[in-house]
């Protein structure tokens, strides 16, 4: 599943959805961030257009915090995923850090390197699994 989303698939967003910053760009841009360092691979993630532009130019702890606070009131506001053990499985499933609830940009650093080895080690899994 696309990452805040229980209802649309990665590999039918390749062709049509947005391929999204989890620390957006003009985020980090504003903060004093170089190209260099916003467009990283373990920064991006596929996502539902939608969901791209509810999240805006939001630090992931505020817009993660939001998807957390729908869940607890089952009302939508960002992606379609209501249930708490649902989000965190789609956290997992991205191979996103649990902490990303409380990151801004002072721990973007930190968050690369946390999905860089949750990123390795699912590719690990994959590649044992053959």
């Amino acid at each position: 599943m696309s990452l805040l989303s229980n209802n649309v698939l990665v590999r039918d967003l390749i062709e049509g959805g947005d391929v999204h910053h989890i620390f957006p760009k003009e985020y980090l841009k504003s903060e004093g961030y170089e190209k260099s360092s916003y467009n990283q691979e373990a920064n991006y993630v596929f996502l539902d257009s939608q969901v791209n532009k509810s999240i805006g130019k939001k630090a992931p702890n505020v817009y993660f915090s939001q998807a957390r606070r729908q869940c607890e009131r089952g009302e939508i506001a960002i992606g379609s995923i209501t249930n708490q053990d649902q989000l965190m499985e789609n956290l997992a499933m991205n191979c996103v850090p649990e902490d990303v609830f409380e990151m801004d940009h002072r721990d973007y650093s930190d968050f690369l390197e946390k999905r860089r080895v949750l990123m390795a080690r699912k590719i690990r899994t994959y590649y044992e699994s053959l």
